[in-house]
């Protein structure tokens, strides 16, 4: 055979294979690696308890290691941001915090969108908030709070893990449902504001029952109502806000997305995977003891959440006056 006749032979023969072994390269089963899931917040939180939990049981359903790795700072935007520009092939997720739905009310310059840039693959947890006083203060009830916040506008003090944060919302919302006027003094974060209200430097406490159930079951904090529209199973014996200000109500969340542009197919297995394990009663008893419960979702009805929760805050944040750069 002529060398030049051989050449196009050979040559054609491996276009044919390449052709062949593209389709079968492109469509690899999902995942083909191991998968890293990002968080903004700090070790040993509620956020990266939960993405451990949440990493084990996608790790053993998917086949392919689940690395948390955290990236802290900004309220959780620094890994918001890393997740948004990643590679949208379902290897790299972020475990986002209601905090994403408060920054992109308030933040006037987020590196990505916060919700175009995003795939949402599913809520993981919802849990409330509970509104606490110090054991001595002279309020007993919310009602009680209120009245004193009326007769003299200003003097009750809240405190938050800093402006801006959902602590931060959720006493300004509170105050804005009631119609008296609450003053903001924050706090860097840690357990300075539950301290300053258990030491009476400050007032009221609106914050995870995470942080504040410990203090109320050692009688330290007198909490007077929790944020959810029903009585939360962990907090026994606490009435809701909404038993004093009908129609209040405050669950925050945390949840899974991908970056934008993540194939369906992908988005389905981990929607799925991500359902299984919520159902798990292991898994709901562990959300339990950090005051919170299972909340599965689908893809579409996670965005439609974030969407509504970026509304809400910010006209709360408007009404307000609170800016973040």
């Amino acid at each position: 055979m002529a060398p030049l006749r051989r050449d196009m032979l050979l040559g054609g023969a491996a276009a044919l294979a390449a052709l062949w072994a593209g389709p079968a390269l492109a469509q690899s089963p999902y995942p083909s690696q191991p998968i890293q899931l990002i968080h903004g917040f700090g070790a040993g939180g509620n956020a990266d308890v939960v993405a451990r939990l949440v990493a084990q049981k996608l790790a053993s359903a998917l086949g392919q290691p689940v690395v948390v790795e955290i990236k802290s700072g900004a309220g959780g935007t620094i890994a918001s941001g890393y997740v948004a520009k990643a590679r949208p092939d379902g290897h790299t997720l972020v475990l986002l915090t209601g905090a994403h739905t408060v920054s992109a009310a308030i933040a006037k310059n987020l590196p990505y969108d916060p919700v175009k840039d995003f795939a949402f693959v599913s809520t993981v947890s919802s849990f409330p908030f509970v509104v606490a006083v110090r054991a001595e203060h002279p309020a007993r009830t919310l009602a009680d709070l209120l009245d004193i916040a009326r007769k003299e506008p200003g003097k009750v003090t809240f405190t938050s893990v800093g402006i801006g944060s959902t602590q931060h919302m959720v006493g300004e919302l509170l105050a804005s449902t009631a119609a008296v006027r609450l003053l903001h003094i924050p706090y860097r974060g840690g357990g300075a504001p539950v301290q300053a209200v258990i030491g009476g430097d400050v007032d009221v406490l609106a914050d995870t029952l995470t942080v504040a159930a410990p203090h109320i079951k050692s009688g330290r904090l007198r909490a007077l109502g929790v944020t959810s529209a029903q009585p939360w199973p962990g907090a026994p014996g606490v009435p809701t806000v909404a038993a004093t200000l009908p129609g209040f109500e405050v669950r925050s969340w945390l949840g899974l997305a991908a970056p934008a542009g993540t194939p369906e197919s992908v988005m389905q297995r981990l929607n799925a995977e991500t359902r299984k394990a919520l159902a798990d009663s292991e898994f709901q008893k562990a959300l339990a003891g950090l005051g919170s419960e299972a909340a599965p979702r689908s893809p579409g009805e996670t965005m439609a959440m974030v969407q509504g929760d970026i509304l809400r805050w910010r006209e709360v944040a408007t009404k307000a006056g609170i800016s973040a750069p």
